[in-house]
């Protein structure tokens, strides 16, 4: 959901940054393993690229040939000229399958042929392609960035202990573990088990072009949804939190932006619950332009990692009413008591008309106190520079006499 190309990473040198922070990490040749060119942690993979080429580094993707559409397709056209080893999309199925075998060997070829020393697994699947892919001659380091996904199955159940079970295995072929929140990374310890690999926190960063003032539009609507048109993100909750609104006499109006699995379904319960006129739908779209045209964002979320559209709108001082799940604690930081209980249609109708009615001093002061922290917290040269010192202690732990030592989860 978010618009490429993303502006400036906030520093005049951005590459200069990023070798000055990574412990003289001599060049290496990155390449990037992920299933679904969409969302949050396709514009993670997109910004780490462009701030890996700028630091000295050949970078190069492989992806999904078939999800994504023309919006992927147009921001990796933009990207292609910082990627000195290309991209390479090839089927891949979200769920394990025995076509999986073929993709691993097509990835294996690929990182010899290009010489990759770094072969950096974003996701569940990106993250078995990156670590089992066998590449002849000197083995690369392979990272891993969880984003969420299968760790948020409900634990107990039998899918959640299959993926986990699989994510302890794959620990065995993991040098760095790169996770972007605090939260995924408890769930790894308390469900896969510790790591015992060099494991670091890389928070999602934003750019400094991320915190320009926004200019409301001239007609907005009240509440925007913008994500992911699935059960899973809390739709059907926010909708019941709307219908409660409109009951208690606000006739608002929600403008959801995005796609997903359960568009279909979600635009049918729409009429069925008599909102019709009270909600519309767009495909997804650049989020500045977006959160223009409405009052308040809403995130009902009931999993997330740290997702990209909170920080964003966080920067923009665009009011939000989000949910208490995954990494989102961690964006709001010390006003993290403002969160909602996910499912819990009552408790996000009652959070909106708070927010809807606060006074606009008050909110404008809570709106840019949010903004301030999310700027000294989550840059996206620090994010950078973070993932190559996790590259760089890989490396070291390497050399002769190094052992496999086991580094401090960093801040």
């Amino acid at each position: 959901m978010n618009a490429f190309p993303l502006g400036s990473t906030g520093a005049s040198d951005p590459g200069a940054a990023l070798s000055a922070a990574s412990g003289g990490l001599p060049a290496q040749r990155i390449l990037h393993v992920f299933r679904a060119p969409v969302g949050g942690l396709f514009r993670h993979v997109v910004d780490l690229a462009r701030l890996q080429a700028s630091a000295g580094h050949q970078v190069g993707i492989v992806c999904d040939a078939s999800t994504g559409g023309e919006r992927a397709a147009q921001a990796l056209a933009e990207l292609a000229p910082s990627l000195a080893l290309g991209i390479t999309r090839l089927p891949m199925r979200r769920n394990p399958h025995p076509s999986d075998l073929a993709a691993l060997r097509t990835i294996a070829r690929r990182a010899a042929a290009v010489g990759a020393t770094v072969l950096h697994g974003h996701g569940a699947k990106g993250g078995v392609y990156a670590r089992l892919a066998v590449v002849p001659g000197p083995a690369p380091i392979r990272a891993y960035t969880p984003h969420g996904g299968s760790y948020n199955y409900k634990p107990g159940t039998l899918r959640h202990r299959f993926y986990m079970g699989l994510e302890r295995l794959m620990g065995l072929r993991t040098d760095v573990f790169l996770f972007e929140s605090e939260y995924v990374a408890g769930r790894h310890r308390a469900h896969a088990g510790d790591p015992r690999r060099i494991t670091r926190i890389v928070h999602n960063g934003i750019s400094e072009a991320e915190f320009a003032p926004i200019v409301p539009a001239a007609d907005r609507v009240d509440l925007v949804y913008i994500g992911e048109l699935r059960d899973a993100k809390g739709v059907p909750f926010l909708l019941d939190a709307l219908l409660r609104l409109r009951a208690a006499g606000r006739p608002l109006r929600l403008l959801m932006v995005g796609s997903g699995p359960d568009s279909a379904i979600l635009s049918d319960r729409v009429v069925a619950m008599g909102l019709g006129e009270a909600v519309s739908f767009e495909p997804p779209q650049a989020i500045r332009p977006v959160l223009a045209r409405g009052r308040l964002m809403v995130v009902p979320s009931l999993a997330e990692s740290l997702p990209y559209v909170v920080l964003e709108a966080a920067a923009a001082c665009q009011p939000l009413v989000a949910t208490n799940v995954g990494g989102i604690p961690e964006i709001f930081g010390a006003a993290a008591s403002d969160l909602v209980p996910p499912r819990d249609g009552q408790a996000l109708a009652q959070a909106i008309a708070r927010v809807l009615d606060e006074d606009p001093e008050a909110s404008r002061q809570r709106v840019e106190t949010l903004a301030a922290s999310v700027r000294a917290r989550f840059s996206m040269t620090r994010m950078g520079s973070d993932v190559l010192s996790g590259y760089a202690a890989a490396l070291r732990a390497r050399m002769p006499g190094a052992g496999h030592a086991v580094a401090p989860t960093a801040p």
